[in-house]
């Protein structure tokens, strides 16, 4: 694009201005999955305060210390905090555009997401034989909306995580994936901040109380 100035003389040399492609303004992406994450905060905050609320009413239903394996959750505690490391070592390899290493650390990070899913439902099952199901008091309502509501989003984390994985096989690490892996990074270190909480309130306090 060129613009000619109309105050030059007749045989003054026109003065040009080129702009060889559009001004960049940003993508959107990122500032929308902020809002994305504020608004889940919000549902955890509300989730998180029906628990603190109604978390002692039992109503004659098994209690969470007679039922908790603290030491299974423990585990699958770990198995979220490490996976938290592993995709920080997969965003290094993403900066440094080493593909095979990026998914490697994806790879492992996935597998790790798994286990803390694979030790939930376990979990969940066991509760429900025992007889600590959602309806048998509000307290264990509460739980498995808090919980439960977490594990959904680590389940919808690693689907991306898959998704993300066959795309940078296919595609490379262009621009836009690794916007799509930087915003799959804030969602996953937001879950492992939101799960520290729920270990807290939820297990540490039932095994106690």
């Amino acid at each position: 694009m060129s613009a000619v100035n109309p105050a030059a003389g007749h045989g003054d040399i026109a003065a040009e201005f080129h702009v060889r492609e559009e001004p960049h303004h940003g993508s959107p992406t990122l500032l929308g999955f902020w809002i994305y994450l504020m608004s889940d905060c919000l549902i955890f905050a509300v989730l998180f305060a029906t628990r603190a609320v109604v978390g002692a009413n039992y109503a004659g239903s098994p209690l969470p210390k007679d039922l908790f394996d603290i030491e299974l959750i423990m585990v699958s505690t770990f198995a979220l905090l490490f996976s938290s490391i592993t995709y920080g070592f997969a965003v290094l390899k993403m900066q440094d555009d080493d593909v095979d290493a990026m998914l490697k650390w994806l790879a492992i990070t996935g597998v790790l997401g798994a286990i803390f899913i694979g030790i939930e439902l376990y979990e969940f099952n066991h509760l429900i034989h025992a007889g600590a199901t959602p309806q048998s008091s509000a307290s264990w309502s509460s739980f498995y909306a808090l919980v439960g509501t977490h594990g959904l989003h680590v389940t919808f984390g690693l689907l991306w995580l898959v998704v993300l994985m066959v795309q940078a096989k296919q595609f490379g690490l262009t621009v836009a994936n690794k916007r799509r892996l930087l915003c799959l990074s804030m969602f996953w270190h937001f879950l492992d901040l939101v799960w520290l909480g729920v270990y807290s309130l939820v297990y540490l306090t039932g095994v106690l109380l």
